[in-house]
């Protein structure tokens, strides 16, 4: 005999509506319902227990479409502070270009560090002539 697998669900919505269809055909049975053996699990209990997670669940999917709302608007909002940062920081590195340490006066962080991408390919460079 073939091995027989059921799967529960991990989706909420689709947990929440395989239980109201086991609960229906439970309470559609009655007392000839396989599943009144049931003790540490009664089904009598869990019509609250589903109508609870679905409204909680609801809930939470708007609170997360507010949340993507919310998101969008702030980074739209939040775009133009972006570009002026990065005009402002160019005009002071024209003002300040034989200082740019000076830009840490206005609140940017300058680092006098050669960046990680051109340390790696020096170290590739490196490895890859036997002379250097």
């Amino acid at each position: 005999m073939t091995k027989v697998r059921i799967t529960i669900p991990t989706n909420v919505q689709e947990m929440i509506d395989l239980g109201r269809i086991v609960k229906s055909k439970h309470v559609a049975d009655g007392a000839t319902s396989p599943l009144t053996a049931l003790v540490d699990h009664p089904w009598a209990e869990m019509e609250a227990q589903l109508n609870e997670s679905l409204e909680l669940h609801l809930r939470a999917e708007e609170l997360k479409r507010q949340m993507e709302l919310t998101y969008r608007e702030r980074d739209a909002k939040l775009k133009p502070v972006g570009e002026t940062l990065k005009a402002s920081r160019d005009l002071l590195l024209g003002i300040y270009r034989s200082n740019p340490k000076k830009l840490g006066e206005w609140g940017f962080k300058v680092s006098d560090s050669p960046s990680s991408k051109s340390q790696k390919g020096s170290k590739a460079k490196a490895a890859a002539d036997p002379t250097a």
